[in-house]
């Protein structure tokens, strides 16, 4: 059985992870990228970082973006949600505060959902490679939708 997930189940799923999918435009064509995200639910926005290039050039460039995280338990067992926001780079003191709020966020997240302790960023995000500052950016979420299948014993 299918369905649509209510307001409150989509954002749970987007709170309770920290891995999703990120949709954006480059040249004329879709790409999506597996990225490590935090939500903060009292602004409503997804945070995330990464070195300068070609997924930050194209969300500069064009600032409508999309998410999309998966929870899977089996094939007929899964909740999806996506979410449709723009894009907002964050400079200065505002940064840091994000990318602080998104570190302790994320590894909250690790430490109560796999039960195993991080000591650094680097443990649970992709390693920033330049001698460069990480760009931190955040999605402003416009919409979320959500859908779930459910296997129905028989």
């Amino acid at each position: 059985m299918f369905r649509a997930l209510n307001e409150r189940e989509s954002t749970a799923l987007l709170m309770l992870n920290y891995v999703g999918n990120l949709s954006y435009i480059y040249r004329d064509k879709p790409f999506v990228v597996p990225i490590t995200y935090f939500y903060d639910i009292d602004s409503n926005v997804i945070i995330g970082y990464s070195a300068e290039g070609q997924k930050i050039n194209a969300m500069r460039k064009n600032t409508n973006v999309s998410l999309s995280v998966t929870d899977i338990d089996s094939v007929n067992d899964w909740k999806s949600v996506l979410v449709h926001g723009n894009y907002q780079e964050v400079i200065g003191s505002a940064a840091k505060a994000k990318l602080h709020q998104f570190s302790l966020g994320v590894k909250d997240l690790i430490i109560n959902k796999e039960f195993r302790k991080l000591d650094f960023i680097s443990e649970f995000s992709s390693k920033i490679e330049t001698d460069k500052l990480p760009i931190v950016f955040q999605i402003k979420v416009l919409e979320i939708t959500g859908r779930m299948r459910i296997h129905l014993a028989e």
